[in-house]
Protein backbone atom coordinates (compact mmCIF):
# COMPACT_ATOMS: atom_id res chain seq x y z
CA UNK A 1 0.00 0.00 0.00
CA UNK A 2 1.11 3.12 -0.73
CA UNK A 3 1.65 5.42 2.29
CA UNK A 4 2.32 8.88 0.74
CA UNK A 5 0.63 11.55 2.32
CA UNK A 6 -1.71 13.56 0.95
CA UNK A 7 -2.31 17.06 1.03
CA UNK A 8 -6.06 18.00 0.19
CA UNK A 9 -6.91 21.67 -0.72
CA UNK A 10 -10.37 23.61 -0.27
CA UNK A 11 -10.06 25.78 -4.27
CA UNK A 12 -11.60 29.60 -3.95
CA UNK A 13 -9.48 31.86 -1.49
CA UNK A 14 -6.78 28.67 -0.93
CA UNK A 15 -5.22 27.65 -3.99
CA UNK A 16 -6.18 30.34 -6.19
CA UNK A 17 -7.84 33.82 -5.64
CA UNK A 18 -11.04 33.34 -7.86
CA UNK A 19 -12.56 36.72 -6.46
CA UNK A 20 -12.65 39.07 -9.40
CA UNK A 21 -13.80 36.70 -11.85
CA UNK A 22 -16.34 35.59 -9.45
CA UNK A 23 -17.37 39.28 -8.44
CA UNK A 24 -17.48 39.99 -12.06
CA UNK A 25 -19.92 36.98 -13.02
CA UNK A 26 -22.34 37.90 -9.94
CA UNK A 27 -22.18 41.80 -11.33
CA UNK A 28 -23.11 40.75 -14.62
CA UNK A 29 -26.29 38.89 -13.53
CA UNK A 30 -27.54 41.81 -11.17
CA UNK A 31 -26.63 44.11 -13.91
CA UNK A 32 -28.93 41.98 -16.30
CA UNK A 33 -31.61 42.70 -13.46
CA UNK A 34 -31.17 46.20 -13.03
CA UNK A 35 -29.43 46.22 -9.49
CA UNK A 36 -26.26 47.86 -9.08
CA UNK A 37 -22.79 46.30 -8.85
CA UNK A 38 -21.22 44.76 -5.55
CA UNK A 39 -17.75 45.93 -4.89
CA UNK A 40 -15.11 43.58 -4.99
CA UNK A 41 -13.59 44.26 -1.54
CA UNK A 42 -17.09 44.24 0.38
CA UNK A 43 -17.58 41.39 -1.91
CA UNK A 44 -14.87 38.60 -1.14
CA UNK A 45 -15.94 37.26 1.77
CA UNK A 46 -19.53 36.35 0.16
CA UNK A 47 -17.77 33.71 -1.53
CA UNK A 48 -17.25 29.76 -0.93
CA UNK A 49 -20.85 28.35 -0.50
CA UNK A 50 -21.27 27.33 -3.66
CA UNK A 51 -23.19 30.12 -7.29
CA UNK A 52 -26.71 30.15 -5.49
CA UNK A 53 -25.36 31.11 -2.09
CA UNK A 54 -23.46 34.16 -3.90
CA UNK A 55 -26.53 34.93 -5.85
CA UNK A 56 -28.74 35.33 -2.86
CA UNK A 57 -26.31 37.37 -0.77
CA UNK A 58 -25.74 39.62 -3.97
CA UNK A 59 -29.63 40.47 -3.99
CA UNK A 60 -30.06 40.66 -0.32
CA UNK A 61 -27.54 43.64 -0.40
CA UNK A 62 -30.50 45.26 -2.22
CA UNK A 63 -33.21 43.97 -0.29
CA UNK A 64 -34.24 41.12 -3.33
CA UNK A 65 -35.31 38.05 -2.88
CA UNK A 66 -35.69 35.47 -5.85
CA UNK A 67 -37.85 32.62 -5.84
CA UNK A 68 -36.93 28.94 -6.57
CA UNK A 69 -37.49 29.28 -10.50
CA UNK A 70 -35.85 33.03 -10.86
CA UNK A 71 -32.63 31.68 -8.65
CA UNK A 72 -32.40 28.69 -11.01
CA UNK A 73 -32.75 31.30 -13.89
CA UNK A 74 -29.77 33.76 -12.44
CA UNK A 75 -27.43 30.67 -11.50
CA UNK A 76 -27.45 29.49 -14.61
CA UNK A 77 -26.90 32.55 -16.23
CA UNK A 78 -24.24 32.93 -13.51
CA UNK A 79 -22.64 29.47 -14.63
CA UNK A 80 -22.47 30.46 -18.14
CA UNK A 81 -21.34 33.71 -18.10
CA UNK A 82 -18.32 32.64 -15.30
CA UNK A 83 -17.48 29.44 -17.11
CA UNK A 84 -16.83 31.82 -19.99
CA UNK A 85 -14.54 33.72 -18.55
CA UNK A 86 -13.34 32.08 -15.66
CA UNK A 87 -9.81 32.45 -15.79
CA UNK A 88 -9.26 36.35 -16.84
CA UNK A 89 -8.62 37.51 -13.74
CA UNK A 90 -8.42 34.71 -11.05
CA UNK A 91 -4.74 33.63 -10.37
CA UNK A 92 -2.78 30.97 -8.21
CA UNK A 93 -1.79 32.71 -4.89
CA UNK A 94 1.46 34.14 -4.83
CA UNK A 95 3.87 30.86 -3.81
CA UNK A 96 1.52 27.90 -4.21
CA UNK A 97 3.83 26.30 -7.07
CA UNK A 98 6.93 26.64 -4.99
CA UNK A 99 5.49 24.79 -2.22
CA UNK A 100 3.47 22.50 -3.89
CA UNK A 101 6.97 21.63 -5.50
CA UNK A 102 8.10 21.09 -2.15
CA UNK A 103 5.54 19.02 -0.62
CA UNK A 104 5.77 16.99 -4.16
CA UNK A 105 9.50 16.68 -3.38
CA UNK A 106 9.21 15.53 0.85
CA UNK A 107 6.50 12.81 -1.24
CA UNK A 108 3.16 14.20 -1.02
CA UNK A 109 0.08 14.31 -3.13
CA UNK A 110 -2.33 16.86 -3.55
CA UNK A 111 -6.19 16.68 -4.09
CA UNK A 112 -8.90 19.52 -4.19
CA UNK A 113 -11.95 19.26 -2.37
CA UNK A 114 -14.30 21.96 -3.15
CA UNK A 115 -18.01 23.15 -2.96
CA UNK A 116 -17.61 24.31 -6.32
CA UNK A 117 -18.98 21.92 -9.39
CA UNK A 118 -16.49 19.59 -10.08
CA UNK A 119 -16.66 20.43 -14.17
CA UNK A 120 -15.70 24.49 -12.68
CA UNK A 121 -12.80 23.13 -10.90
CA UNK A 122 -11.11 21.32 -13.23
CA UNK A 123 -11.78 24.20 -16.28
CA UNK A 124 -10.25 26.67 -14.01
CA UNK A 125 -7.10 24.41 -13.48
CA UNK A 126 -7.03 23.36 -16.39
CA UNK A 127 -6.78 26.59 -17.57
CA UNK A 128 -4.14 27.82 -15.21
CA UNK A 129 -2.27 24.91 -16.34
CA UNK A 130 -2.62 23.24 -12.79
CA UNK A 131 -4.58 20.21 -13.02
CA UNK A 132 -1.90 17.35 -13.72
CA UNK A 133 -0.71 18.21 -10.02
CA UNK A 134 -3.58 16.51 -8.32
CA UNK A 135 -4.70 13.10 -7.87
CA UNK A 136 -8.36 14.21 -7.74
CA UNK A 137 -10.43 17.11 -8.12
CA UNK A 138 -13.82 16.49 -6.61
CA UNK A 139 -16.60 19.66 -6.13
CA UNK A 140 -19.91 19.52 -4.81
CA UNK A 141 -21.36 17.12 -7.08
CA UNK A 142 -18.63 14.66 -7.68
CA UNK A 143 -20.47 12.19 -4.71
CA UNK A 144 -23.80 14.43 -4.07
CA UNK A 145 -22.32 16.26 -0.82
CA UNK A 146 -20.75 19.19 -0.15
CA UNK A 147 -18.09 20.42 2.76
CA UNK A 148 -18.61 20.26 5.83
CA UNK A 149 -19.82 16.93 5.58
CA UNK A 150 -17.31 14.57 6.19
CA UNK A 151 -18.33 12.03 3.11
CA UNK A 152 -16.70 14.13 0.60
CA UNK A 153 -13.28 14.77 1.95
CA UNK A 154 -13.41 11.01 2.74
CA UNK A 155 -14.21 10.24 -0.74
CA UNK A 156 -11.96 12.27 -2.51
CA UNK A 157 -8.90 10.83 -0.33
CA UNK A 158 -9.78 7.34 -1.35
CA UNK A 159 -10.41 8.62 -5.20
CA UNK A 160 -6.47 10.29 -4.68
CA UNK A 161 -5.65 6.76 -4.01
CA UNK A 162 -4.74 8.40 0.04
CA UNK A 163 -5.50 7.14 3.46
CA UNK A 164 -7.31 9.37 5.79
CA UNK A 165 -4.74 8.39 8.64
CA UNK A 166 -1.96 10.93 6.60
CA UNK A 167 -4.08 13.40 5.28
CA UNK A 168 -3.75 16.70 6.03
CA UNK A 169 -6.93 19.80 4.79
CA UNK A 170 -6.01 22.77 4.03
CA UNK A 171 -8.79 25.99 3.78
CA UNK A 172 -9.62 29.38 4.21
CA UNK A 173 -13.44 28.78 5.88
CA UNK A 174 -15.52 27.58 8.52
CA UNK A 175 -16.55 24.53 6.13
CA UNK A 176 -13.30 23.46 5.15
CA UNK A 177 -12.21 23.10 9.21
CA UNK A 178 -15.55 21.87 9.42
CA UNK A 179 -15.26 18.83 7.34
CA UNK A 180 -11.23 17.91 8.58
CA UNK A 181 -12.71 18.32 12.27
CA UNK A 182 -15.58 15.66 11.20
CA UNK A 183 -13.06 13.36 9.43
CA UNK A 184 -10.54 13.63 11.95
CA UNK A 185 -7.93 15.31 9.72
CA UNK A 186 -5.55 17.77 10.18
CA UNK A 187 -6.30 21.44 9.16
CA UNK A 188 -3.86 24.42 7.90
CA UNK A 189 -5.77 27.37 7.53
CA UNK A 190 -5.06 30.32 5.46
CA UNK A 191 -6.14 34.12 6.23
CA UNK A 192 -5.65 34.95 3.05
CA UNK A 193 -9.15 33.73 1.33
CA UNK A 194 -12.69 34.25 2.07
CA UNK A 195 -14.54 34.06 5.44
CA UNK A 196 -16.71 36.42 7.34
CA UNK A 197 -15.49 34.65 10.61
CA UNK A 198 -11.72 35.33 10.89
CA UNK A 199 -9.42 32.48 10.14
CA UNK A 200 -7.38 32.64 13.59
CA UNK A 201 -11.01 32.32 15.69
CA UNK A 202 -12.14 28.83 13.73
CA UNK A 203 -8.97 27.57 15.53
CA UNK A 204 -7.28 25.21 12.72
CA UNK A 205 -4.06 23.25 14.07
CA UNK A 206 -1.86 25.81 12.36
CA UNK A 207 -2.48 29.12 10.61
CA UNK A 208 -0.19 30.59 7.45
CA UNK A 209 -0.38 33.90 5.64
CA UNK A 210 1.74 33.38 3.07
CA UNK A 211 1.75 29.75 1.02
CA UNK A 212 5.30 29.87 1.36
CA UNK A 213 4.87 28.65 5.08
CA UNK A 214 2.76 25.48 3.94
CA UNK A 215 5.31 22.94 3.57
CA UNK A 216 6.36 23.51 7.19
CA UNK A 217 2.66 23.25 9.06
CA UNK A 218 2.18 20.43 6.81
CA UNK A 219 5.44 18.26 7.88
CA UNK A 220 4.68 19.67 11.46
CA UNK A 221 0.94 18.28 11.21
CA UNK A 222 2.93 14.87 9.39
CA UNK A 223 5.65 14.20 12.14
CA UNK A 224 3.52 13.01 14.56
CA UNK A 225 1.40 10.77 12.13
CA UNK A 226 3.65 8.97 10.41
CA UNK A 227 5.21 8.49 14.66
CA UNK A 228 2.02 6.50 15.63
Amino acid sequence: MNLSPTVVFDLDGTLVDTAPDLINALNFVLGREGLPAVPLKSARNMIGAGARKLLERGLEIDGRHAGLKDLDRLTNDFIDHYAAHIADESRPFEGLEDALDTLAERGCRFAVCTNKLEWLSRLLLDRLGLSSRFSAICGADTFGVSKPDPAILQQTVVLAGGRLASTIMVGDAGTDIGVARRANVPVVGVDFGYTDVPMADLKPDRLIGHMRDLPGAVESLLAPRRAS
